[in-house]
């Protein structure tokens, strides 16, 4: 029977939304997915979507970054960084940089098999690929997914370089595919640490490791030969910069041998999600917070230029970057700096290696 056209309208269909929910058993909760020491604290439950999209590869071309891909299986955060900068992507999916951003969560459940596919195209180029460039690759619901877990597998079928930024000790299930990786010069891990204060990080990053773990987890990356360290990041003026030393003596106590660092910078939505939070943290010192915040980007709250945006500008910021270098020089961090391998990468076909 042919169906009736429908007058007026461009569709004659309406096809399945690519972001259907996707239900999930009970998850078992990260075994630090947030601390609830005073009690009472109303849980908003995740809504899981999921996402067919066909590449999961995004190729960067800023060259204040030092990679040029980046591999994100999840779309959104649960662990609901306060300042975290990839917010504002959930409006494109008619999502809110707010509460959505942390309770929508989009996975890419084919996103190993996706990755794999870009390695066997004869058009990519061997490089590091970045995971978590935009959202953590290890956020809770990765611990019943195993998304990330995968792609690391492919990652070493293929010989290809990883370089990996998280807040979650869960990194640690891995350790035996990171070993693998490392022992070719094949892999690096920065551990986030914005704070080593545990009442901070609770409500800055309410859903991820505490600061010890985080150090723990460093200390165990390195026992086990995986060069590891620190991203401190975000550095934000008047609150976490007094910090810095302290900081990395302690993850160079802990085996770390990297460090990173970058401002704060609150793009659109962002800052007012971040403003209002200081003010209810901390009352007395959001003005002065937000204003050294405006005087390392220029009187803004947020900088967009390529060479400015991660390193602010002026004074104060001089005094930061410095202040950082100073200390990695005193706790000999950064002194092994070698590029990761990208010459021993080789295709799969037929379960013969082609040597690129």
């Amino acid at each position: 029977m042919t169906k009736e056209k429908q007058k007026g309208r461009g569709a004659q269909s309406n096809p399945k939304n690519r972001f259907e929910k996707l239900y999930l058993e009970e998850l078992e909760e990260d075994y630090e997915y947030f601390d609830d020491n005073e009690g009472g604290l109303k849980k908003i439950e995740t809504i899981f979507y999921k996402d067919d999209s066909k590449s999961v590869i995004s190729k960067n071309d800023s060259y204040d970054l030092d990679f040029n891909y980046s591999f994100n299986p999840y779309r959104g955060c649960e662990h609901g960084c306060v300042y975290c900068y990839a917010r504002p992507t959930h409006e494109y999916l008619g999502f809110s940089s707010g509460t959505d951003f942390e309770t929508k969560i989009i996975i890419k459940e084919n996103a190993a098999y996706l990755l794999e596919n870009e390695f066997n195209k004869k058009s990519y180029k061997p490089d590091v690929i970045m995971f978590s460039g935009n959202t953590d690759c290890y956020q809770p619901v990765e611990r019943k997914l195993q998304i990330t877990r995968r792609a690391l597998k492919i990652c070493l079928d293929y010989r290809n370089p990883v370089s990996i930024v998280t807040k979650n000790s869960l990194i640690e299930r891995d350790i035996d595919i990171l070993k693998e990786l490392a022992r070719l010069n094949l892999v690096s891990v920065l551990m986030s640490i914005t704070t080593l204060d545990k009442k901070i990080t609770g409500s800055m990053e309410p859903r991820t490791s505490t600061p010890e773990r985080r150090l723990k987890t460093i200390k165990k990356l390195s026992e086990n030969k995986i060069p590891s360290g620190v991203n401190l990041a975000p550095i934000i003026p008047g609150l976490n910069d007094e910090e810095i030393p302290v900081i990395l003596k302690e993850v160079a106590s802990h085996g770390g041998i990297l460090a990173r660092h970058s401002m704060i910078r609150l793009p659109y939505s962002v800052k007012e999600i971040f403003i209002e939070w200081i003010k209810n943290e901390f009352p007395e010192r959001s003005s002065k917070i937000l204003n050294k915040i405006r005087e390392i980007h220029g009187g803004k709250l947020n900088e967009n230029e390529f060479g400015k945006r991660f390193t602010g500008e002026g004074k104060l910021a001089g005094t930061i970057n410095n202040l950082f270098e100073i200390a990695c020089n005193k706790y000999h961090l950064n002194e092994e700096r070698t590029r990761l391998n990208v010459n021993s990468f080789r295709r799969i076909k037929n379960n013969q290696f082609e040597i690129f």
